[in-house]
Formats: C-alpha cells, structure tokens, sequence
C-alpha cells in the first residue's frame, strides 16, 4: 500500500511539474530557476553530474554542461578566465537524494527535482545514461590506427610498503592489462627499480603475449621516480634513462629515453615526468599562489619546462634522434604557463589537437582538466595517430580507493587517468601542409561545416577572418586551436573570404554560403 501511494504521488508531481527549457547549456545559470523555488520542475534538457558525494559535500553536483577549470580553458586571470569562474559558480547544482551509485559525467534526461534554492534540488525521477563502467570495460578510448600504444600513468604513490599496497597493486596492473600498451611511463613510483620490478613481473604474470621489462633507473628507492616499462617484443630502449644534471630540479621527476620499434627500426625519444604539485608550503616570490588560478609553484614548473626542454636538445643531438613525445603529470592545466613555455618552444599540445576543449584526465571540486599531458614537435605530430585519456579514475567516487574499498577492479587506482597515444612510426613523413578548408561550397542548415585543416603551428599563433565579398569583417581574430578547426560561419547566404593567419604567412580562400 505504501509503495502504491508513493508511485501515484510520484505520477502526480511529475504530471503537475513545470518544463524547463536550456535555450543555451554552455551559459545557462542556477539564477533561472529562481521564480519556481518551492514547485516540482521537469528539465527537458539533459543536466551532467560534475562531481561525487564526499564528507564536506554529501550531494552530488550537477549542471546543463561538464564544469571545467578555468586555466584549463583560458589563459589565467584573464577575462575569458574570470567568465568560465563566474559561470562555473553560477551553474553548479547540489542535489539530494540521487539515487544509486554514478560517475561523473553521466548525463541525467527528463530530470524531475524539486527546487528548493537556485542552487539546490531534490531528486523526484530521471534516466540516467552515458560514461558508464561497463562502457569502459568494452575497450579503451580510440587512438586510431596505431602499430605502437604509449601509456603514461600517474600511480599516486606506489609505496610498497603501505597498508593496503596488494589492492593497490591489482587495481594498477588491471588497469595496465586492458589498456595493452607497448610503453609505459609510470609516476610516482615511490620505491624506484623495486616497486617498477613488481609490476613488470604482475604483468608478465598475468599474460604471454607480451614480454614486459623495465629501464634501470640507478636506484631502488627514490623521491617520485618516472619510470618506464615496456614490450620487449616490440620496441627495445637505446643506451640508459636520462636525467637533468645539476640545479634544484629532481632528476628522478624527468626521464627521458629514446625507443626504437624493432619492426621498422623507426625511432623516438619519450620523456615521462612529474612536476611540482601545486600545493605544499614554503611558496616565495614566484612560487607564492599569485591568485591567477595557477596555485602554488608555478614559478617552479616553468623552471621545469625549460629543463625538459635543454634536456631533450642536448640528449637530440647525442643519440642523433629528434623525434619527441613529452608526456606525464605537469601538474598544470592546458592554458597554464609551464604548457604555454612548451608550446613556444615548438611542442603541440595533443590533447588540444585532438579534442578541442573537451579533454580532461582529472576532477577536482566538481571542475575537469588535464593536469596528465602528451605534447609533441612538429615531426613527431605526424606520426600521432590519436590521443585520449582513459576516464577509469577522473570520474570514480574516492570511495573507491584501494584503502577506503575492498574493489579491485581497475577502476580509481589513482586520482589520475591514464594518457593514451597511439603512434604509426615513419620518419619520412612531414607535419607541415599548407592550411586548407574542407569546402568551398557549404549549405545553410544542419549540414553547414566549414572546418580550417593543418593551420595548428608550432607557435600556436594561428587565426583567421571572415570578410564578406565587399570586405566589411564578419569574423575577426579568431584564434585556431586545433588540427581540424570548424568555423564560426556566417548566418546569411552569399561569398566570402576566409583569411589563415599561420607562420607568418595569409592563406585567403573563397567560400560560398548556399
């Protein structure tokens, strides 16, 4: 009898609800929902959840769009930065009594809630759907058509000698089994050679069509080494792990080493690293938190950038190779000033490259970035073919951790994701086409895409314009972030002209809107 009642009074409220509509997710703010404070409300638009139950915050929280961090999306503390901050703030959504267990980023359609506040409901019915488990379980991100997989893996500290250090252990190498990669480059290895020779020999435990070892690093135990792995029946390691000699930077943080594919003989350098966090104490000068969104020790990582960077010239020239694929926990999000000193020292930003603003690899706060990069130069670009994180953990509740769960499924290992990038090696092949458009001719309406290709530099100082055929400005100054760019187009029909700014040169084009 209860459960009767329960469902018709369910059926009444939903029936008697308000609709919603999102004219525009990416701007939508709680403040909308102001004048229905107190009524039952149906969204018709779907609502994400953006961050988990915890002790301080025991509701979930969601929004009409994926909350992402600031810096990750704009440069700091300017004024694109200080709209994503007051759109994050104004956007979020606690909300009490979701029912079951669900990751971030899963999308919730026809929500019926309560408003009890513009910035809180209660749960009354909805569909859950997307960024599920099992979805995860079927196989790893697509990295296109790749003949070599390279991993790289912030294990939050591999400390052997830990409590609960065996679910840890599985929890990592379940992970590092079904991603199948032919390197890893593993942070955060608290025990040095001792703690990167037990996951090699879990690994060749547990399978046999790899043959998994690992590079000496000099050491058994050592602060946060960067480590590899890897198949020694696809790729073989040339001479010894580099490090950064001299100076304040750990040595053990940024390793470096070049791979040679013993298929095709094609060779590459790849540096795994860890840069300092953006917490801790003592902070001065240039490391104090400059209130810009950057945190501590900014000063610090830009240091480090530039010492990966004289590294890899200096190692370049030794082993005759200048191919590079820099990757690891930078401990600074995608428009951040240690990736930005990348960037104009000629590396390209892949997650960027290929997914735009949307990538992100950690969660903190109900906000999404990339703090776990993989960046490449020019020649080595053209022998990426795909890019992506591995959302196991980013999205996890931490309840799921080796020491708050019995789980040992591959699921929160770390509070990172894994980086994913697959590789097709061949040295003859060049990354620097001139820009082109993908149509001269591009219709009104849902099929309308204009796309700018090959405009992504090095610099990344890369834009276009629109003018219309009597030269008054449509688009102006529009900064081009990708390989594959869409357009901003124009709304009426009639010819215009499409301006690339890249390398210093004007590539004009000629386009129609039907």
């Amino acid at each position: 009898m209860l459960f009767l009642t329960a469902f018709f009074a369910l059926q009444l409220s939903a029936a008697e609800a308000i609709h919603i509509s999102i004219s525009n997710p990416d701007t939508w703010v709680g403040e909308e929902l102001r004048p229905y404070i107190g009524q039952t409300v149906i969204f018709d638009d779907p609502l994400v959840i953006c961050s988990q139950p915890s002790r301080y915050t025991p509701e979930y929280t969601i929004s009409t769009r994926r909350l992402y961090t600031p810096t990750n999306q704009a440069r700091p503390n300017s004024n694109d930065y200080k709209n994503i901050v007051r759109l994050n703030n104004a956007g979020a959504l606690r909300i009490v009594n979701l029912p079951g267990y669900h990751r971030c980023g899963v999308r919730i359609d026809s929500l019926v809630a309560r408003v009890n506040s513009t910035s809180s409901l209660t749960w009354v019915d909805g569909r859950f759907r997307g960024n599920t488990r099992e979805e995860l379980q079927a196989g790893i991100p697509d990295v296109g058509d790749y003949d070599l997989l390279v991993c790289t893996y912030n294990v939050e500290n591999y400390f052997m000698s830990q409590p609960h250090h065996d679910r840890q252990c599985k929890k990592i190498v379940n992970a590092l089994l079904r991603i199948d990669a032919d390197i890893y480059g593993l942070v955060e290895m608290e025990e040095g050679n001792k703690g990167i020779g037990e996951i090699t020999s879990k690994l060749n435990a547990r399978q046999s069509k790899r043959q998994y070892a690992y590079c000496d690093n000099g050491t058994t135990a050592s602060n946060q080494t960067a480590a590899f792995v890897y198949d020694s029946k696809t790729v073989k390691p040339i001479g010894v792990v580099q490090g950064k000699k001299g100076g304040s930077i750990p040595t053990t943080r940024h390793r470096m080493i070049c791979f040679e594919e013993l298929a095709t003989h094609e060779r590459f350098i790849l540096s795994v690293n860890h840069f300092k966090a953006k917490s801790g104490s003592g902070a001065a000068g240039g490391d104090a938190d400059q209130g810009d969104g950057q945190g501590m020790y900014n000063a610090s990582r830009v240091a480090e950038t530039h010492a990966v960077m004289d590294l890899y010239r200096l190692y370049s020239v030794q082993i005759k190779e200048k191919d590079v694929l820099i990757m690891g926990d930078l401990n600074a999000y995608g428009k951040e000033d240690p990736i930005i000193t990348f960037q104009e020292n000629g590396m390209i930003d892949l997650h960027r490259a290929f997914h735009a603003d949307s990538s992100y690899s950690y969660q903190y706060g109900g906000t999404a970035g990339y703090l776990d990069h993989a960046l490449t130069n020019s020649t080595m670009r053209a022998q990426v073919t795909g890019m992506s994180a591995f959302h196991i953990n980013s999205d996890e509740s931490d309840n799921y951790t080796y020491d708050k769960s019995s789980d040992t499924t591959m699921f929160r290992g770390s509070d990172h994701d894994p980086v994913l990038v697959g590789l097709r090696l061949d040295s003859t092949l060049t990354y620097d086409p001139s820009p082109q458009i993908n149509a001269l001719e591009v219709l009104k309406g849902e099929s309308r895409v204009l796309t700018i290709l090959h405009a992504l530099k090095d610099t990344q100082n890369s834009y276009y314009s629109i003018f219309d055929i009597s030269g008054r400005a449509i688009t102006t100054h529009r900064k081009i972030e990708m390989d594959t760019q869409p357009v901003e187009m124009p709304t009426a029909p009639g010819i215009y002209i499409l301006y690339i700014y890249c390398d210093q040169t004007v590539y004009p084009y000629k386009f129609i809107v039907r």
